[in-house]
């Protein structure tokens, strides 16, 4: 009798183990079932994806009453088309980008605002780690652009109080490597704005329009991601004297500032939006970006005395391991030069001690890299900057 309750408890063990898992395994077939009917959905919606036909791409110019919209395509023409019942027709403005089908134009969903990429990339996502303390030299300088381009975007208020409208753009002027980049950068990280640098020649495009649609964008990115500085350096690429038009590509550039112009006379002073300039042509700037309203304040960044030239020194041997070196007998060598000859020197006397396999910096290192690169440079004029 024992014999037989042993072989009953060890056949209902067994039954037990088998349950748990057969449990197991439908569990697992279940949740195998599960995924396969996801996966299942997603092909079909891709299937359907690929077997319906590409949309054309428009955006919309006016909204009628009836709910219906003009819309104009990528080459230009315009029509009268339906909104399909899907879209809300109050989210539909004018200027909103939208898909259409393209046998009937119906608009079929509203698609996000583009951005061409060479705008994307002109945000500078990190802020610079120039500071004013970077800068030597031109001091009169700074204390100038930090009253026009700093102070209306940190206390707005105070020139609200005292009833006046802060100045819209600043133009930097000056021969090159005089600092003109750094004194942008340095505002930018004072005010912690969002920077925007963009050269003037990749606003300069080969096909009609595309120039004008840039500078654009760049300014309603401004205006979406404000407070903002505009940094534009060598603006002289499209910002150059009106001629004779003689090719199509001078006329695409005219057009292009033309519409820096518009952009620049239809914002407020105040929208949180700066913006600097830079070139190393004044002589070649077109008188209208020059009128008060657009450039208000022109600021010219001179060639360093002995005294800024010294005080350049003094900031790019900070972190440097020198040996009695007299900066003053230096400085005075390279009177007549430009900030960034003078970092360049720097760094050559520098590679001097690295090859001596040195560990420090002497003046006679100093005095090998100002015979090897020159005590001044040349191949500027100063006339044109004046």
């Amino acid at each position: 009798m024992a014999e037989i309750n042993r072989r009953l408890r060890e056949e209902n063990l067994r039954g037990e183990l088998d349950k748990k898992r057969l449990e197991r395994e439908i569990a697992r077939l279940q949740d195998l079932v599960l995924e396969l009917s996801h996966e299942n959905k997603r092909l079909k919606h891709e299937l359907k994806q690929f077997k319906s036909p590409p949309q054309l791409v428009g955006q919309v110019v006016d909204t009628l009453d009836t709910g219906d919209v003009i819309v104009k395509n990528g080459a230009g023409q315009t029509f009268l088309v339906s909104v399909s019942p899907k879209i809300e027709a109050p989210d539909l403005k004018v200027g909103t980008r939208i898909s259409m089908d393209r046998n009937n134009l119906t608009v079929m969903r509203m698609l996000p605002p583009s951005k061409d990429p060479v705008i994307g990339a002109a945000e500078i996502i990190e802020r610079p780690v120039v500071t004013f303390d970077d800068i030597g030299g031109l001091d009169d300088q700074i204390t100038e652009i930090r009253e026009m381009v700093e102070l209306p975007l940190i206390k707005p208020d105070l020139f609200r109080e005292v009833g006046i409208t802060p100045p819209k753009g600043v133009l930097l002027v000056g021969p090159p490597g005089t600092g003109k980049t750094l004194i942008a950068k340095a505002v930018a990280e004072k005010t912690n704005a969002t920077f925007v640098r963009l050269v003037g020649s990749e606003l300069v495009q080969k096909f009609i329009g595309e120039g004008g649609r840039l500078v654009r964008e760049l300014f309603q990115m401004a205006r979406d991601k404000a407070p903002a500085i505009i940094f534009i350096d060598e603006i002289d690429a499209i910002g150059a004297k009106r001629m004779s038009m003689d090719t199509t590509g001078d006329r695409e550039v005219q057009r292009t500032l033309m519409q820096l112009l518009a952009e620049m006379d239809g914002f407020n002073a105040l929208e949180d939006i700066s913006i600097i300039a830079a070139t190393n042509r004044l002589d070649i700037i077109d008188e209208a970006l020059l009128r008060p309203g657009r450039f208000d304040r022109i600021i010219e960044i001179p060639m360093p005395d002995v005294e800024g030239v010294k005080k350049i020194l003094e900031i790019h041997t900070r972190e440097m391991n020198v040996a009695e070196v007299d900066l003053g007998k230096v400085a005075d060598r390279l009177r007549d030069t430009t900030g960034a000859h003078v970092a360049a020197i720097v760094r050559e006397a520098g590679m001097f001690a690295i090859r001596s396999e040195r560990g420090n910096v002497t003046q006679d290192d100093f005095n090998k890299a100002a015979e090897k690169l020159g005590g001044k440079e040349s191949g500027f004029d100063e006339r044109m900057y004046h």
